[in-house]
């Protein structure tokens, strides 16, 4: 039997239903789309949000602080290799020079990167001597360790974390640091080598007197900031020094040495042992005190 056929007017009566369904679930789907877009929008504009708001928070956070006893981005040497204290500065923030000497004390001042092969041969040469020196109260020494040569350690950026390293020692074992100073000369590894890692640091700064605070310091490169700026003050010229002679614009390369203000430019010869003379050295700091030759 077959079944009835609609009449016409059914026929367009059930057209209009089945086009307003369609109408309808188009319209569904076309607000429910609309919806999801909106949504990712959203999610994409707090993601933008977000990430320029950390941007802006790091670009204005205040700087971290500098080591103390480092105020002149160096450390200040007198007798008894006691440590002269200064308060910290911000990392960022232009050195101020270090307290002055009593009259006849000489004051000599050193820039050094400890992967400088040419720093420890005047270390060598001349380190008796200093030490005889600050032994006598005829001078201070105040050590600027800086990092020019980061790239030159197979990627473990060791000049940078020895100076660092450094400032560690600075902060909390003052009194150590030219002890430390010393082993990181007398154990320098090669230019192009890995260097030192952080535990053999934290070894030779606790040999050279440095407590337990130094290990999450040198671990954590908690003066990495401020090794790099002290750096860029040096070489281009921020630098404070007592009566500073105004030639000395600044650091072009280590070691640099500065008596009483007035830089010094040692004689080198590579092929002789030592490299450096240490009565050119002597001559000059009895002429920074006005000792007559």
């Amino acid at each position: 039997m077959n079944a009835q056929r609609p009449s016409r007017n059914e026929a367009r009566e059930l057209a209009r239903e089945k086009a307003q369904k369609m109408r309808l679930a188009g319209s569904s789907r076309e607000k429910r789309n609309r919806i999801f877009v909106q949504l990712g929008l959203g999610v994409l504009a707090l993601a933008v949000i977000g990430a320029l708001t950390a941007v802006i928070l790091t670009a204005f956070q205040p700087a971290g602080p500098g080591p103390l006893n480092m105020q002149s981005d160096g450390i200040k040497i007198s007798t008894g290799n006691v440590a002269v204290p200064t308060p910290a500065n911000p990392s960022d923030a232009s050195p101020v020079a270090s307290p002055a000497n009593d009259a006849g004390v000489v004051d000599i001042t050193l820039y050094v990167d400890y992967l400088c092969p040419i720093c420890r041969q005047f270390e060598e040469a001349n380190k008796e001597a200093i030490a005889d020196l600050l032994a006598r109260g005829a001078a201070t020494i105040e050590i600027h360790p800086i990092a020019i040569l980061t790239n030159r350690s197979q990627g473990t950026q060791y000049s940078l974390r020895a100076a660092n390293a450094a400032a560690c020692v600075a902060n909390d074992y003052p009194d150590s640091f030219l002890n430390f100073h010393n082993a990181l000369f007398d154990n320098q590894p090669q230019e192009d080598t890995p260097g030192w890692t952080d535990e053999e640091l934290i070894g030779f700064a606790t040999q050279s007197g440095a407590g337990p605070k130094v290990e999450a310091c040198i671990n954590d490169l908690q003066f990495e900031d401020w090794v790099k700026a002290s750096t860029e003050r040096a070489i281009s010229g921020d630098i404070a020094i007592n009566n500073k002679d105004k030639k000395f614009e600044g650091v072009t390369g280590t070691p640099t040495i500065v008596i009483n203000g007035m830089q010094f430019n040692p004689s080198y010869d590579p092929t002789a042992t030592p490299q450096f003379s240490v009565e050119e050295f002597l001559r000059a700091v009895l002429t920074a005190a006005g000792v007559q030759q």
